[in-house]
């Protein structure tokens, strides 16, 4: 019989902290091994986590919504399916810094246990009530003072307030009841009262809703700042027909399906023009360190995919040059599925050279991307419509048009080169061949 400790897992090396987002199991349940026992989130992922043992939950140590360093304890799990489970409230303690590495699973650490006792008897006596970041985020948001929700009921372990605890009071409360209870916590009209921990906020008199940012919103804000303050972006844009692929994709997509069990889509067209440009054009395929100019031999090509829910991520195909069409719509189809299913490594999203993002599936016509840093460009497509087109031999036909738009950092790449690699993807997406590539 023995307690195994999990602990915060290390999801990449510079990765130093994880936030628990949701709890799969409470304790007291059983939980099998690799079995989906928590997910966390952090800065460059949101991944589900297993149970490294066969058990039964006998401590879950933080509430979700805790920010934990990595390797440090965050529940105990007992392979005696008798074992007696501790029902008193999560540890609040703030997080320390981490201990020695851990492998994911070692013999329990009765210090993190006694911690836990220890503070939640210091709360009762002072008559302190532990929120998690996340209920105290929603309750600043609704205008509820700290004297306010203490009185909120709560149902977890200890009475402890909730997520869906403060969701039904707040919705119980109504709009009426709000505007007095937050205008009490204001010693003034003109200026407010703390809120929650030290925390004032001013709101009009309009309706309003405000939403705290997750972990992935937060890391996706300050990345977009930093790339737009790193590189001064240049946008070239031009029409792409493709007509010629629309009607050889018809032909041959039912028979890729039965073949390879993947939707063939314009995407994996789009990503074997852009290898082909890149392999044509390499200081494209490039990173700036100080005044040094990085030429990247090899194409890892990203590839944004949209996780309802949880924002935007950009794994990877990685060595993108040495793949045919097949090739690539088969590693960004299993990238895609992970993405999807919250199974991401950091491998699968570190290590690009250049980026493909596609606006067209959401019905853009034109949108003019920012660069994934330390990458100097990325290519971004419209939707593809039916327009008329005037062509070459002044014949007016019915075309199937697509714009693309290639972003790069002006530090590097000028408008010439910038204009080049544009007309290359164009020339190849207009000219492809489908039946010689897959």
């Amino acid at each position: 019989m023995a307690k195994i400790e999990v602990v915060m897992p290390q999801m990449g090396e510079s990765i130093t902290t994880g936030t628990i987002t949701k709890w799969h199991k409470q304790p007291g349940e059983v939980i099998e091994l690799d079995a989906i026992l928590l997910e966390i989130s952090t800065d460059k992922v949101e991944s589900e986590i297993p149970s490294p043992v066969h058990g039964k939950i006998v401590q879950l140590l933080y509430p979700e919504g805790t920010t934990v360093d990595v390797g440090r304890p965050i529940a105990i799990i007992e392979d005696d399916m008798n074992a007696k489970v501790d029902a008193a409230p999560v540890a609040s303690a703030p997080v320390a810094s981490a201990p020695e590495k851990s492998t994911g699973a070692t013999s329990a650490n009765p210090s993190a246990n006694n911690q836990a006792s220890a503070h939640a008897a210091e709360d009762a006596e002072q008559g302190f009530r532990f929120y998690t970041p996340l209920v105290k985020a929603l309750a600043r948001d609704a205008g509820i003072p700290l004297a306010e929700l203490k009185s909120v009921k709560g149902s977890g372990a200890g009475g402890r307030v909730n997520k869906s605890d403060l969701e039904t009071y707040i919705a119980s409360r109504g709009s009426k009841a709000a505007a007095p209870q937050a205008s009490a916590a204001k010693p003034a009209a003109s200026s407010t009262g703390p809120v929650l921990s030290g925390v004032t906020e001013t709101r009009s008199s309009g309706r309003v809703e405000v939403i705290a940012m997750d972990n992935m919103r937060r890391a996706i804000a300050k990345n977009m700042v930093i790339s737009k303050q790193t590189s001064p972006h240049v946008n070239s844009i031009d029409e792409i027909d493709m007509t010629n692929l629309v009607k050889q994709r018809e032909k041959i997509k039912n028979d890729f399906k039965k073949r390879e069990g993947i939707n063939l889509t314009y995407s994996h067209f789009i990503l074997y023009a852009l290898v082909q440009a890149l392999k044509e054009h390499p200081l494209v395929n490039a990173s700036i360190e100080g005044d040094n100019i990085v030429i990247k031999k090899d194409i890892h090509l990203g590839c944004a995919v949209a996780v309802p829910g949880n924002g935007l991520v950009v794994p990877v195909v990685k060595n993108a040059g040495d793949l045919n069409l097949t090739g690539l719509a088969r590693q960004l189809d299993v990238l895609a599925n992970k993405a999807r299913t919250k199974k991401l490594t950091m491998d699968d999203l570190s290590g690009g050279t250049y980026t493909f993002t596609n606006n067209g599936s959401f019905g853009t016509l034109i949108a003019t991307p920012v660069i994934l840093q330390p990458q100097v460009g990325i290519f971004c497509t419209g939707v593809i419509k039916k327009r008329v087109m005037v062509m070459d031999d002044d014949a007016i036909a019915i075309r199937h048009m697509m714009y693309g738009t290639h972003t790069y950092d002006h530090r590097l790449i000028d408008g010439e080169l910038g204009s080049k690699f544009l007309a290359s993807v164009k020339n190849y997406l207009e000219t492809m061949n489908i039946d010689t590539l897959i």
